[in-house]
């Protein structure tokens, strides 16, 4: 005898409880890492394999790809796509990328209690069935709530330094370290942007020099601290509502709230904003469509590589001309 189906009002119910559920255990792994039951542990397909003789490039560039993702390198041939792009177009830097909703840098695909389940939510996601949707939103409801872990002012302060220090690991990898020339540069997408701009402060500790973020779309709240921010560029297309979430939801956004580090880094001109034009978040006319086109012929990923590419440049000339002082101190309640 078959059961019979839950009705609309309890499956919402349970799709609440479950929601909160995960809410309450985000900040475990955080924690967990901070005290320093995990180890040394890394994501084996974040590129380890590369590590050698001492990095000479000009800057070195780390992706944090959005919520989406399940492992330090990204599955998504979008995404894929625009780094080459962008390694073409930075031939003289070194790309790295890392899994930001991990402070252990450990996949939601490895090694992990809850493994299998994310294996099939990916299965899903990628498949080409009505479920597809249900896995992708499995996997980008538990990375969102990473990124309120890392804006969150309790928790926040451990997620930055397990942060940056899976970065700093995969920045060893390829032989970089404090001794070594040439600038930091974030790119953090979507919920990545967040990670990138708490990531800062004590990767310029560790770096002896400040760190550039470049978001795009980036969901972002106010940072704690502006200490060791080189700049923010802050990459974003008009008809980009997921981008603004971060504008609305995170107070120290608000434009009035003008006390806030986010409110005086833009005064002081180390927040940009810049506009990409008529692009979305993701999909078909997002950063990464490489159809759809502007009125000059560039694809709308083009545009977005040539803005990344810009931004780091400029990190590049910032270190050449002020030098490693440029990591600002600064005390201020945020």
């Amino acid at each position: 005898m078959s059961l019979p189906l839950p009705d609309l009002g309890t499956l919402i119910a349970l799709a609440t409880l479950l929601l909160l559920l995960a809410g309450a255990l985000a900040p475990f792994e955080t924690m967990g890492w901070w005290a320093g039951w995990f180890g040394d542990e890394r994501d084996e397909g974040a590129g380890g394999a590369r590590a050698g003789a001492p990095t000479r490039a000009r800057g070195h560039l780390v992706f944090l790809s959005g919520i989406h993702s399940v492992s330090g390198r990204t599955y998504a041939a979008n995404e894929r796509r625009f780094l080459e792009l962008l390694r073409l177009r930075l031939p003289d830097w070194e790309i790295v990328e890392v899994f930001p909703y991990s402070v252990t840098n450990r996949a939601l695909t490895g090694e992990r209690v809850f493994r299998r389940a994310w294996r099939a939510a990916l299965g899903m996601k990628t498949s080409r069935r009505r479920i597809a949707g249900i896995g992708g939103m499995m996997i980008n409801l538990r990375n969102a709530w990473q990124v309120a872990v890392s804006a969150d002012r309790r928790y926040g302060p451990m997620y930055d330094e397990g942060s940056a220090e899976l970065i700093a690991r995969e920045l060893r990898t390829i032989g970089f370290g404090p001794d070594r020339p040439g600038p930091v540069v974030l790119v953090g997408y979507s919920g990545g942007g967040q990670i990138a701009l708490g990531a800062c402060e004590p990767l310029a500790r560790r770096y002896r020099r400040p760190a550039w973020v470049v978001s795009l779309g980036g969901v972002m709240a106010s940072p704690r601290t502006l200490d060791g921010i080189g700049r923010v560029t802050h990459l974003t297309g008009r008809s980009d509502g997921v981008a603004r979430i971060g504008a609305v939801a995170f107070p120290g956004r608000w434009p009035f709230v003008t006390w806030s580090a986010w409110n005086r880094a833009r005064a002081q001109g180390i927040v940009r904003t810049v506009d990409l034009g008529p692009m979305k978040h993701t999909g078909a006319g997002g950063y990464l469509d490489a159809s759809e086109r502007h009125e000059n012929g560039r694809t709308f990923v083009e545009t977005t590589v040539d803005a990344v590419a810009a931004a780091a440049e400029e990190a590049a000339h910032d270190l050449a001309a002020h030098g490693r002082s440029g990591a600002r101190l600064d005390a201020q309640p945020s």
